[in-house]
Parts: C-alpha cells; sequence; structure tokens
C-alpha cells in the first residue's frame, strides 16, 4: 500500500484528506507539520508521494521559521529525497500562483483549497505515485 505524507498545520484539513485518501484511494496516510519528522521520514523513505501545505504556520527547521515551499527546496535539493513526488497545497490561489509556486518550490504538482471534487483530488495523488515495476 502506497503511503501519503501531508504536510498541513490546519487539523481539520488534516483530517478531511486523511479520509478521502483512505477511503477513496486506499491510500496510508502519515500527517506531521514538524519539518524534522517529515525530512526523516522522506529520507527513510517511508512515504512514496508528500501534499505539502504552502503556509505553514508553526514550522520551524534548525531555528529557522520555514513554509511549505522551502521545505520542498530542501526536500529537491536532496539526492535520497529529489524523487519523490511532492504536491503543493493552498488556499492562495490567485492568477499566476500555481506556476510561481511550482517554479520556485521544484515541487511536481498543485492543488488549490478548499478540495471539492474529492475523486479528482485522489486521481491527482494516483497519478504520481511511483508505479512499481
Amino acid at each position: 500500500m502506497k503511503t501519503v505524507l501531508i504536510v498541513e498545520d490546519d487539523p481539520i484539513n488534516a483530517r478531511v484528506f486523511s479520509k478521502i485518501l483512505s477511503k477513496r484511494g486506499g491510500l496510508n496516510v502519515k500527517h506531521t507539520e514538524d519539518v524534522e519528522e517529515v525530512m526523516q521520514i522522506a529520507q527513510a523513505g517511508e512515504a512514496d508521494i508528500i501534499l505539502m501545505d504552502v503556509s505553514l504556520a508553526h514550522s520551524v527547521y534548525q531555528g529557522k521559521s520555514v513554509d511549505g515551499i522551502k521545505i520542498t527546496q530542501m526536500l529537491k535539493a536532496d539526492a535520497d529525497t529529489s524523487k519523490l513526488p511532492i504536491i503543493l497545497v493552498t488556499a492562495h490561489a490567485m492568477e499566476g500562483d500555481r506556476e510561481n509556486f511550482l517554479k520556485q518550490s521544484g515541487a511536481d504538482d498543485y492543488i488549490s483549497k478548499p478540495v471539492v471534487d474529492h475523486q479528482k483530488f485522489v486521481d491527482q495523488i494516483i497519478a504520481l505515485l511511483p508505479q512499481d515495476n
């Protein structure tokens, strides 16, 4: 079973995403907003894909405040985790944001909140999951 790591600072969003992904997508779900934990899970290969909230209000890494863009950049810059698919999730869905966020972060895709079409949400994530050969 594939594992989705949800990096989200809103417990309600995290719960909703978890429920959709496990019930509709048949996926295993982990959740944390602790940046150290995100890095450990990614480096240990314990997640197949990451859903990354762009604006993490409380996330700190090595004493510095970081957002989802910064965490994504760190993961994409690390040879051990650079291939891990990352989907940015954000409520900041203004014209041009998608392109800017994807370009800045190196993320693989982008989903805007709120998630209205649950099946499309699941399909978008499953489409990026590494396929077993």
